[in-house]
């Protein structure tokens, strides 16, 4: 896709608002880090997936949230939770060829190799920057 209606990015705005208020009544302070991480990697994964026809040519390839919420993606469901940027032997849809994600310049600052395990803190900073680079590029 290359445009998304407004009122579709505030619904899922809304869905990813009301999945951290319905943790936060349910955990609280008291949430394990294992659970914490599980939960917050699958929002990551619940991100991509409302905008998984985003076209890659709009999305670019240049490091920015976009492109670091697909990498997460594909880093935990194909690389058992290790960050990985390029393509993974016999993957062939691991990764998108030229891709780049450079830690410093990144949201989350997460290496190639890395664990991909998200805090509550970390998801809320990448959802907000996923999102605000959502509406400018596809809003």
């Amino acid at each position: 896709m290359k445009k998304y209606p407004r009122e579709y990015i505030t619904a899922c705005r809304a869905r990813v608002e009301a999945d951290l208020r319905a943790y936060r009544d349910q955990v609280g302070k008291t949430a394990s880090r294992e659970f914490e991480a599980r939960f917050f990697n699958d929002q990551v994964l619940l991100l991509d997936y409302m905008f998984v026809h985003r076209l890659t040519g709009t999305e670019g390839k240049d490091g920015n949230p976009l492109n670091e919420v697909r990498i997460l993606c594909n880093s935990i469901l194909l690389n058992r939770g290790k960050l990985q940027v390029d393509r993974l032997p016999g993957w062939p849809m691991s990764a998108s060829t030229g891709m780049k994600l450079p830690p410093e310049t990144s949201v989350l600052k997460l290496h190639a190799g890395g664990e991909v395990r998200l805090s509550e803190a970390e998801f809320v900073r990448l959802s907000k920057a996923f999102f605000a680079e959502l509406e400018k590029r596809f809003g």
